[in-house]
């Protein structure tokens, strides 16, 4: 017999909490919670069945075939290639280019397999004139114009189609849930129920999700990690490249990364991102290059940096493409181990193409670039520069310097600052590539002004 019950849930995180809360515990946002109507139900015990644990070394594996998508950069960050039965969330902004990708992936995988689009926010027609809009081949592309979940899930299983695509998740609806379509139970009773289907069937589903006015996926936590893969789509839909990042992923590794770019045709793959992120020739003051790692991909980008005189107190910090605690970090050690004035002064920094830089090794470029729009003299001139500031003012060792150092020649950069440890392996000059080991930060600033 079934017991109803009402709980609160937040609309931005999926906090569960049995009365009505103006803040969120769980991500403090305010007037977050919204009242649903919760349905339990009493197990029967002598309906469970009974199983029996073995020891994992009795399992039986077998090697896992990937199906190619025929587009290189979401290969690369899914792993290699779609896996069958796996559950893929994909999230970013509107209009960022997430239907197209997958629009895509569909188009090249219809002649030799069956692929299905679940368009919860498009009729068939509209589907139809974007793709000829976008000038993609999809007549073996089948369609469904749907959102009551049931239906959903008895059309899958009634065509078995290899691959389907749900956008987006928060239309889908359920006719047992008593809640409106986008709450938190709805969006997670679809993820639930796709994911059994995906698993019992085998067949591949990708979910696009919304995302909230923070940036991050809108829906309940729950959903990230039901889903075996997390991608998101970042960059600026003003501009025309895109990143695909890998923020969660079972069968290969986070740290790839997937560089697109945004024509009339749709996204365009580039194989050489360091060519586009470095496209503007000359550096002015305030510039550095840094020589970043991304997975199994290096690439160079620019840091730019303006230090202002502030007409306010406090100073302000400004960071875009970069975390704001990790900047403040960055600017303290400039003022007490190099000696930089940087009190009552507004910092900015930004990541040139809308790339956003999560290792420690972007440390070096950032005091640098900060430092040459302090003093407003450039940079030495074809030099990148890559290391990880301890708060004693020591560069420590990074990962990958061989990679980095081969981007660096390939791009005709002259020189490289990196940190003394890593030099002391590699010589003075690597590739073509001359080498200035830096043991701290004034060091590296000697080398680059003079």
């Amino acid at each position: 017999m079934a017991k109803a019950r009402s709980l609160f849930f937040c609309s931005e995180c999926g906090h569960e909490a049995i009365k009505w809360l103006g803040r969120c515990p769980g991500c403090s946002a305010w007037n977050s919670f919204i009242e649903e109507r919760i349905e339990g139900r009493i197990t029967d015990p002598a309906r469970v069945r009974d199983v029996d644990p073995r020891p994992i070394g009795e399992v039986e594996t077998q090697a896992t075939i990937r199906v190619p998508t025929r587009i290189s950069e979401l290969d690369r960050v899914l792993g290699g290639g779609i896996v069958p039965g796996s559950l893929v969330l994909v999230g970013g902004e509107p209009g960022i280019g997430k239907s197209t990708l997958l629009m895509q992936a569909l188009a090249n995988l219809s002649p030799s397999h069956r692929v299905l689009l679940v368009s919860g926010e498009e009729s068939a027609a509209q589907v139809k004139i974007r793709a000829d809009r976008l000038l993609h081949d999809v007549d073996r592309v089948d369609i469904l114009a749907e959102t009551n979940l049931e239906v959903v899930v008895k059309a899958i299983r009634k065509t078995r189609p290899g691959l389907v695509v749900v956008d987006s998740v928060q239309t889908l609806f359920s006719e047992e849930m008593g809640s409106a379509p986008g709450s938190v139970s709805q969006v997670r009773e679809a993820a639930g129920r796709l994911m059994r289907l995906a698993k019992e069937d085998g067949i591949s589903v990708f979910l696009v999700g919304h995302v909230t006015k923070e940036g991050s996926l809108a829906g309940p936590r729950v959903l990230e990690h039901m889903v075996d893969t997390v991608l998101q789509f970042e960059g600026d839909r003003n501009l025309t490249y895109r990143v695909l990042r890998s923020v969660k992923n079972r069968f290969g590794s986070t740290n790839e990364i997937g560089v697109f770019e945004m024509k009339e045709t749709g996204l365009e793959e580039v194989g050489d991102p360091s060519a586009l992120f470095l496209e503007e020739g000359a550096r002015s003051s305030g510039s550095a290059i840094l020589a970043a790692l991304e997975g199994s991909r290096s690439l160079l980008v620019e840091v730019q940096s303006l230090v202002a005189g502030s007409g306010m107190a406090p100073s302000r910090l400004v960071a875009s493409g970069l975390d704001r605690g990790r900047l403040a970090m960055i600017t303290a050690v400039l003022g007490s181990r190099a000696g930089l004035n940087l009190a009552g002064k507004d910092i900015f920094v930004n990541m040139a193409g809308g790339v956003r830089a999560e290792e420690p090794a972007t440390d070096l470029a950032v005091a640098l670039a900060i430092a040459s729009a302090h003093r407003d003299r450039p940079l030495r001139n074809r030099t990148a520069c890559f290391g990880e500031l301890s708060l004693t003012g020591d560069l420590r060792f990074c990962v990958g310097a061989e990679r980095r150092l081969e981007e660096a020649s390939k791009m005709g950069i002259e020189a490289v600052v990196l940190p003394a440890k890593n030099a002391a392996a590699l010589g003075m000059i690597y590739d073509g590539v001359k080498l200035l080991p830096a043991s701290n930060l004034s060091a590296a600033l000697a080398e680059v002004f003079d």
